[in-house]
């Protein structure tokens, strides 16, 4: 295996290391995903997989594949009453935007233009979870976010062919992980955890 199939093998490996906890904490109700977040992550990142895959991504384009089906999964499950429901015009601001811009890239043949736009639309995706996590900065796992980032830098390392349409999909998610993390960090640092107040 040359080592671009060991960054692929390690980015997929890492994909199911970063959602297997964060799939089983959903599911014990320990973490709350914003719905709108996850439906603009979700179409985006499997739109984003094809146009890599177009684009000669080769090897380093299948983790954000099986990300895109997993990422899928986790909106379902935020949608059976697992993940915040708790809408503010904002989070629509965000989720229309998104879907808004989304047929653009149809109109299109450029792979790059498609890519440019559909990462500015799944960066639209982190709005919701920013501004809730603002708010509740214990409803997040940083550590999830911190997989992902290393994720994101693997499949740049494992791309065949390194273009703007190949490396700025996963070098913007993994920037705006790292801002999402520090954020969550800063938060925590001055909020008191849920069981700290209910004891007040």
């Amino acid at each position: 295996m040359d080592y671009k199939g060991f960054f692929s093998f390690a980015a997929v490996l890492l994909t199911f290391v970063g959602f297997f906890p964060y799939i089983r904490d959903i599911l014990h109700n320990r973490v709350r995903p914003h719905v709108f977040s996850w439906v603009i992550w979700g179409t985006t990142t499997c739109v984003i997989f094809f146009a890599q895959l177009q684009g000669g991504g080769g090897l380093g384009a299948w983790p954000i594949g099986i990300s895109a089906l997993i990422t899928l999964y986790v909106t379902i499950l935020a949608f059976q009453k697992k993940g915040d429901l708790s809408i503010t015009r904002l989070d629509w601001f965000f989720l229309l935007s998104a879907l808004a811009s989304l047929p653009l890239w149809f109109l299109t043949a450029n792979p790059l233009w498609a890519v440019l736009l559909l990462t500015f639309i799944d960066l639209l995706g982190f709005g919701p979870t920013f501004r809730k996590s603002y708010a509740f900065p214990y409803e997040e796992q940083p550590g999830f976010f911190a997989i992902f980032m290393l994720r994101n830098l693997l499949v740049v390392a494992a791309l065949e062919h390194y273009s703007w349409t190949t490396v700025t999909f996963p070098a913007a998610v993994a920037v705006v992980c790292l801002a999402l993390i520090i954020m969550i960090l800063l938060r925590r640092s001055v909020v008191m955890p849920p069981e700290y107040k209910s004891r007040g």
